[in-house]
């Protein structure tokens, strides 16, 4: 019989998988491959990320790598920004480029190409593109007058979603502003990623997981084939959850125990722990909706308490944390420390002060 794993047991595992149990000794190009990316539709908040999973993260670690092109900006899994090597970039996106193609199949901008195929679309944008970065806008005046009866967003919007592109920066660099302007990446000697691949760096990210709750993280489809396929090769263990229900995992990753601590965490919008199950009890067991704010990142986010989430933050001067329900003693003075050192790594000009707001109805 596979063995059980509890939520809590679940939880801790993920936790350790997502470097949130123990601030890691990695350096972030390292981070990054584990972590398979992070989400980065907000630009800054990969910062704040890093900063909640790694020892000794500073901005400069993470802005010089998106500065000099290592770390780059790109839609890729759930056809969303994230912020990956530029290794990864190469060798993902072919993988996940049936998933963008299905997004832009399905948009509303698929329907008013005036004629034009997205072939040649991408045949007239793509040198564009590799000329020097263009926002959505400027590519959509380039390329009106090649297809006057077309709507010239829609335009830019086949190139973007169809041609493997990369943001460039100053987007994406702490402290400073810049357009989501659009480029071609460099050229790198990188085999591309097999679904087999896929699948195991998911788990050894997100472990331990269903196949829905892979494809739901990735976005693809099929992929009970690739863990049926793994699973008869010994490269995966199978585990039941409290539901019964299936989950893989790599056979020696680490499973530490629903008895391990797990410390107060600030998350960032959009952070892929709360994004990347199909089932996301074992870290949201109330199945609240995931903010998703608008703005540049850095600023608003979630907290776990004793590894679940238990609330928002949002720093305008001081920080002020909402939690779901009170708090005990115990935890709101670890989560007000934790808070304290968050605001020393967002304004560090300005001396840490940290509410903590009663839920509604306490």
């Amino acid at each position: 019989m596979d063995d059980l794993l509890s939520r809590t047991d679940l939880n801790r595992a993920t936790l350790a998988r997502q470097l949130l149990l123990d601030r890691a000794p990695l350096s972030v190009p390292e981070a990054l491959e584990h972590l398979v990316g992070l989400q980065g539709q907000a630009p800054d908040a990969p910062y704040v990320g890093l900063w909640s999973r790694l020892a000794g993260f500073v901005p400069d670690d993470l802005g010089a790598l998106v500065a000099d092109g290592r770390a780059v900006r790109t839609p890729l899994m759930r056809a969303t920004v994230h912020l990956v090597t530029v290794a990864d970039r190469a060798a993902l996106r072919p993988l996940v480029q049936p998933v963008l193609d299905r997004a832009w199949t399905s948009s509303p901008f698929a329907q008013q190409l005036g004629g034009a195929t997205p072939a040649e679309v991408l045949a007239v944008a793509t040198p564009l593109l590799a000329d020097g970065p263009l926002t959505r806008a400027e590519l959509s005046r380039a390329l009106a007058p090649h297809w006057p009866d077309a709507d010239p967003t829609s335009l830019a919007y086949a190139a973007t979603f169809l041609q493997p592109l990369i943001q460039a920066p100053p987007r994406g660099i702490w402290g400073r502003r810049g357009p989501a302007a659009w480029t071609t990446p460099p050229e790198v000697p990188v085999a591309p990623a097999t679904l087999d691949d896929l699948v195991l760096r998911y788990l050894g990210a997100f472990g331990p997981a269903s196949v829905k709750d892979a494809q739901l993280w990735s976005g693809l489809t099929r992929l009970r084939e690739v863990a049926d396929r793994l699973l008869t090769a010994g490269r995966l263990r199978r585990f039941r959850d409290e539901a019964g229900r299936e989950l893989l995992d790599l056979p020696d990753a680490p499973r530490p125990g629903a008895d391990v601590p797990a410390p107060p965490r600030f998350l960032p919008e959009y952070d892929n722990l709360l994004l990347s199950h199909a089932d996301r009890a074992r870290v949201n067991p109330d199945g609240r909706p995931v903010p998703l704010p608008p703005g540049n990142g850095g600023a608003v986010g979630t907290f776990l308490v004793d590894g679940m989430w238990s609330g928002t933050w949002q720093v305008a001067g001081a920080l002020t944390v909402v939690p779901f329900v009170p708090l005990s003693a115990a935890d709101e003075s670890a989560l007000v420390a934790e808070g304290e050192r968050l605001l020393s790594f967002v304004t560090p000009d300005e001396t840490p002060e940290v509410h903590v707001v009663a839920p509604d109805g306490a």
